[in-house]
């Protein structure tokens, strides 16, 4: 498995987590990488994406002020810091890596994909 995620649990609501997302391939430097999840019984949807040097991210408006993306390329590491967690948040998260530099919501955009770490958000 090429991308790496890494770092659900379980947290009280209200509490923070990050997750990690390695590279093992040092293959995406040059690409934005993005977060999806997949909450029981629905789709996947967008989370965050953040582009290739850091300095696009673009949110769901779901997370929007809580969630922070961010990356280190010299690690090959992308993260996502989670703050005022609600039950809602409950998923499994993936990273993924885009096509592009810059990063879309679209799922389509993307063509390699980690393969997820479950959070899960108790009230």
């Amino acid at each position: 498995v090429q991308l790496q995620a890494s770092g659900g649990g379980l947290v009280l609501a209200g509490g923070s987590l990050r997750l990690s997302c390695a590279d093992s391939r040092r293959t995406f430097s040059n690409n934005a990488v993005g977060w999806f999840r997949q909450a029981p019984g629905k789709e996947r949807e967008f989370v965050a994406t953040i582009s290739w040097r850091g300095g696009d991210t673009y949110y769901a408006d779901s997370v929007k002020g809580r969630f922070t993306i961010t990356r280190d390329n010299a690690k090959n590491e992308v993260y996502l810091q989670m703050n005022m967690l609600k039950p809602g948040d409950t998923a499994v998260y993936y990273c993924a890596r885009s096509r592009s530099s810059y990063g879309s919501r679209r799922q389509s955009d993307y063509n390699s994909w980690g393969q997820g770490t479950q959070l899960t958000v108790s009230s």
